[in-house]
């Protein structure tokens, strides 16, 4: 079975203050997009840069999740930490992801330039770094999850299949 772990990394929303409507757009759009079943692993927690790495580390290494989708704490206030939290716990960063979030988020804000989202990978888990707000989430979703799949492949996790009227994913022909 797929796992997905599902992070909404926001002060507010872990208190109640607010809804977690970013947690929910990423479980909406990968329904969308995923045509191999799955399971997700989901958490809302606050700017708490030991929380978020905890957090991670479980759905990665204990609850094996091959993937990892965070929302919020990539900005530049001071309580943003989520892309620290990520290279904190990944082996290897992948920062192809974060350039292309933002070279898709300029096309709409030029306060894009100010997103620090990221991916890496930890072991044989896939985390990538979202903005907080549903309309981004999809824009750098829609931009990044082609890669997605293959590079699961490529660490050694499992074979997800796509909605082709959705999302068109890539993988070489071997």
């Amino acid at each position: 079975m797929i796992r997905i772990g599902i992070i909404n990394i926001s002060d507010r929303a872990s208190q109640g203050i607010y809804e977690d409507t970013p947690g929910q757009a990423i479980v909406s759009i990968l329904k969308e997009y995923l045509k191999s079943a799955w399971e997700k692993e989901y958490a809302v927690i606050p700017d708490e840069q030991p929380l978020i790495e905890a957090t991670m580390i479980d759905m990665a290494d204990q609850k094996n999740c091959c993937l990892i989708i965070t929302s919020g704490g990539t900005g530049p206030a001071l309580r943003d930490v989520t892309p620290e939290a990520t290279e904190s716990v990944c082996g290897k960063l992948l920062p192809g992801f974060g350039e292309l979030m933002r070279a898709t988020s300029l096309t709409y804000v030029p306060t894009a330039i100010l997103s620090r989202q990221t991916a890496g990978i930890r072991n044989r888990t896939l985390i990538v770094n979202l903005p907080g707000k549903p309309k981004a989430i999809r824009q750098c979703l829609e931009a990044v999850f082609p890669a997605i799949p293959y590079c699961i492949d490529l660490i050694g996790g499992p074979f997800m299949e796509c909605h082709e009227s959705a999302i068109r994913i890539f993988r070489p022909v071997q």
